[in-house]
């Protein structure tokens, strides 16, 4: 595996931050050439955006950041296995590495689900590496929905 340089944790600092503003907890940040060129965490009840997932909102950033679509070279750390809309928009910005925390069996789409990197319709696929940070990201997320729950 590439090295991380701690990348992940900065991942799961935006996903902290995400639950403390009430938000589903997953954080996401974009690093290009050894540096983070954007960093997000859920913002769908903030922006009341069902799109303003972290990867999305990351890719946005880091595209605006270097006014350009296409994020080639680009690595892409997240602490949930992606869903398909955000499979499809890792595929389309052209992200080189994708590394995510823990597995999402129910929504996930890159191991699970729809596997969408492995269709025949992809056409680019990231090297992937999952389980990144994977015990604390699925902490996180446990604990947010225990609290809705007895809440």
């Amino acid at each position: 595996m590439p090295n991380t340089d701690g990348f992940m944790d900065a991942a799961l600092a935006e996903a902290r931050d995400a639950a403390a503003r009430g938000e589903v907890p997953i954080g996401a940040v974009l690093v290009l050439d050894g540096e983070i060129v954007a960093r997000s965490g859920n913002r769908t009840r903030a922006g009341n955006d069902v799109t303003a997932h972290a990867e999305i909102a990351v890719i946005r950033e880091g595209s605006a950041a270097l006014g350009q679509e296409r994020l080639a070279g680009a690595d892409l750390y997240v602490t949930l296995e992606p869903c398909t809309m955000c499979a499809a928009a890792i595929s389309f910005a052209r992200i080189r590495r994708l590394y995510y925390g823990a597995e999402d069996p129910k929504g996930g789409a890159v191991d699970n689900g729809v596997r969408f990197f492995s269709q025949p319709t992809c056409h680019h696929t990231p090297e992937v590496y999952s389980g990144l940070g994977e015990t604390e990201a699925a902490s996180l997320l446990t604990g947010f929905f225990k609290g809705k729950r007895e809440g």
